[in-house]
C-alpha cells in the first residue's frame, strides 16, 4: 500500500496512449489557432506546477487571476498546447498551438473524457451526495464491493484508491482534469467498481462532467456551504442535478428528511427510497434493534418482503443509514441481497478515517475524533454517543474560518443542548482572526448552555487537555472538525497538525491508555 509522500497527489495513468490534437478539434469542433499537425497529446492539467511532457495546459479564468498568465511555466514543463478562453487566449505567451472555447472549466470534462478515453470499458460507478455521510456510505459501499470480489476504486473527502494504492485527498471531488486521470488510472490497474463522492461544488463546477454512474445516492441536506449558494433553497437545487439522465441511471434516495422527499419526487432517473422513520412512506426501512460502544445493529426490509440483518462496526444511527444506502446502491446496480448478506455476514470492514474514530483504550473516558463541522453533523454523532455513554458527554471543536459562518452560532448551540460541557478552540481559521471565530461560536453555546460548562481553550493542543481535565471514567469527550485530517490551516499557512495522535498524547499525560492498534501504527 502507498501513501501520499510516496506516489504523486494527483494520480494519473502509468501508460497514457498518445491521441493526436487533430481529434480533439475535430471531435468538439474547438477553435485552433495555430498548426497542430504532429502534436500529441497524454493528459490534461488545470495547474502548470502539475504538467507532464505531452499534456494540455487548461487555462481557466480565476478569481484574482488568469490560468493563462502561467501558460509560460507549463509550457517548461511541457505542455504542448493549452485551452483558454478569448480573454485568456489575448494574455498567453507560448510557442504551442492555442485552442480557445467560451468557458474552458465546462468544457475541461468532456476534453479530459476525450483525453483519457474514460468512456472506454469504464468501471461500475457510484457516485453518492449529501451534506452529511458521503464518506461513511462511500468506505462502506467500497467495503462491500471488495467483498463480493471486486478490484475497486475510491474518491473522497479523506482519500483516494485505486486498488491497494492510497493517497490523501486535496479536495472532496477533484477536478475534472484529476478525476478523469484518476478513473484512466483504475482502468489501468484493473478496477471493476470505483465509488466517488459528489460534492455540490462539484456538480456547480463541472468537476463531473464527461462521468456518467450506475447508481447515484442522495444522503442528507442540512444547514452547511450558505456561503456558496446563499440558501437552501439553492444549495439543493445543485444538489438535484445529480438526479439527471446525463449525469445517472438510477439512484437511491434517503427520504428521513423533507429534502430527500424532493429529491425523490424531483428526481429524472428511477429511484428507490429509504428511511429509519417508521412513520414515513418509502420502498425500504431502517429499524435499529442494538446499539453499543462499538457496533450498531439493524434489519432492512423492503416493501416486497425482501429483508437483510446488519451489524455495522461503527455507532450511530446515521451509520446504519448509511450502511444501508451503500447496500441499496448494490441492489440497484443488480447484485443479489442474498449475496450482499453473505458478505456482511462475514463481517463488515471497520476502517472509516476520521468518522468517530476511538483513540482511547478501554480504561477511562472514551475519547473521538470525527470530521463532522456543521450542526447536523454534530447532533447525529452526539447522539448517537449520548445513548452510549454512562457519564458525561464532553464536546470539543471550532469552527473553520473562510467558509459559512452562518452555521457558527448553530453549532455552538447544537453542542451545548446535547453535551454536558462544550470547550470551544480553533479549526483552520485560516485567513479570518481565530478569536472572532470563537467568540461567534461561544455566543450560540453560552446562550443555551443552562449552567453548563462552556470552556474557550486555544490553541487546540490546550483545548484537548482542558477537555480532559473534565472527564473521568465512563465519560465520553468528543473532537469534532479535524478528523484524520494531517494539517491545519492558520493565517493562511498549512502546517502539519493530527488530532487523533495529539489526543493520544494527551491521554497518555494524564495517565490514561491508548487504543492498543493506533499505537502500535505510531510506533510503525
Amino acid at each position: 500500500m502507498s501513501v501520499a509522500g510516496v506516489t504523486p497527489r494527483i494520480l494519473r495513468p502509468e501508460h497514457p496512449a498518445p491521441r493526436p490534437l487533430t481529434g480533439l478539434v475535430e471531435a468538439f469542433e474547438l477553435e485552433e489557432r495555430d498548426d497542430l499537425d504532429g502534436v500529441e497529446v497524454t493528459g490534461i492539467t488545470i495547474d502548470s506546477s502539475d504538467v507532464q511532457p505531452g499534456d494540455i495546459f487548461a487555462a481557466l479564468p480565476g478569481a484574482h487571476r488568469h490560468g493563462a498568465e502561467f501558460a509560460a511555466g507549463a509550457v517548461e514543463r511541457g505542455a504542448v498546447a493549452v485551452v483558454t478562453d478569448p480573454a485568456g487566449a489575448g494574455v498567453v505567451e507560448a510557442d504551442v498551438p492555442v485552442i480557445v472555447v467560451d468557458d474552458p472549466r465546462a468544457a475541461l470534462g468532456e476534453i479530459a473524457a476525450w483525453v483519457y478515453r474514460t468512456e472506454e470499458q469504464p468501471p461500475k460507478l457510484f457516485g453518492i451526495t449529501g451534506t452529511n455521510g458521503k464518506t461513511s456510505t462511500s468506505f462502506m459501499l467500497e467495503g462491500l464491493l471488495a467483498d463480493l470480489g471486486f478490484v475497486t476504486g475510491l474518491s473522497t473527502t479523506a482519500e483516494r484508491h485505486v486498488g491497494d494504492l492510497v493517497v490523501t485527498s486535496k479536495l472532496t471531488t477533484p477536478e475534472a482534469s484529476e478525476l478523469h486521470a484518476l478513473l484512466a488510472r483504475m482502468r489501468e490497474a484493473g478496477v471493476r467498481a470505483a465509488v466517488l463522492e459528489v460534492s455540490a461544488q462539484a456538480l456547480e463546477r463541472h468537476r463531473v462532467d464527461g462521468v456518467r454512474f450506475d447508481v447515484v445516492a442522495f444522503t442528507n441536506l442540512s444547514h452547511d456551504h450558505l456561503d456558496d449558494y446563499g440558501s437552501m433553497e439553492a444549495y439543493f437545487d445543485v444538489k438535484l442535478e445529480l438526479f439527471t439522465p446525463d449525469r445517472a441511471e438510477r439512484g437511491v434516495v434517503c427520504v428521513d428528511g423533507d429534502w430527500g422527499v424532493r429529491v425523490a419526487e424531483r428526481s429524472r432517473i428511477p429511484v428507490t427510497t429509504l428511511s429509519s422513520d417508521p412513520q414515513r412512506q418509502a420502498d425500504w426501512h431502517v429499524d435499529i434493534w442494538e446499539e453499543t460502544p462499538t457496533s450498531t445493529s439493524f434489519t432492512l426490509t423492503g416493501i416486497d418482503g425482501g429483508a437483510i440483518e446488519v451489524q455495522v462496526p461503527f455507532i450511530g444511527r446515521h451509520m446504519a443509514v448509511d450502511a444501508a444506502i451503500a447496500i441499496l446502491m448494490l441492489v440497484e446496480a443488480g447484485f443479489e441481497l442474498e449475496a450482499i448478506a453473505e458478505v456482511i455476514d462475514r463481517g463488515m470492514r471497520s476502517t472509516l478515517p476520521g468518522r468517530i474514530e476511538r483513540v482511547s483504550g478501554e480504561e477511562g473516558p472514551a475519547v473521538f475524533v470525527d470530521y463532522g463541522h456543521s450542526p447536523d453533523a454534530f447532533a447525529q454523532t452526539l447522539e448517537a454517543l449520548r445513548r452510549v455513554t454512562e457519564g458525561r458527554l464532553i464536546m470539543l471543536f471550532g469552527a473553520d474560518g473562510d467558509r459559512d459562518a452562518t452555521k457558527r452560532a448553530d453549532m455552538g448551540r447544537i453542542a451545548a443542548e446535547l453535551a454536558d460541557a462544550v470547550v470551544v478552540t480553533d479549526f483552520n481559521p485560516r485567513t479570518e482572526d481565530p478569536a472572532a471565530i470563537r467568540a461567534q461560536v461561544l455566543a450560540g453555546a453560552r446562550a443555551a448552555a443552562g449552567g453548563k460548562p462552556v470552556i474557550e481553550s486555544s490553541p487546540e493542543e490546550a483545548a484537548i487537555r482542558a477537555a480532559l481535565e473534565l472527564a473521568g471514567p465512563g465519560d465520553t469527550v468528543l473532537w469534532a472538525g479535524p478528523g484524520d485530517a494531517d494539517y491545519r490551516d492558520v493565517a493562511g499557512v498549512r502546517e502539519a497538525f493530527v488530532a487523533r495522535d495529539e489526543a493520544r498524547r494527551a491521554l497518555q499525560e494524564a495517565g490514561w491508555p491508548v487504543r492498543d492498534d493506533l499505537a502500535r501504527r505510531e510506533q510503525h
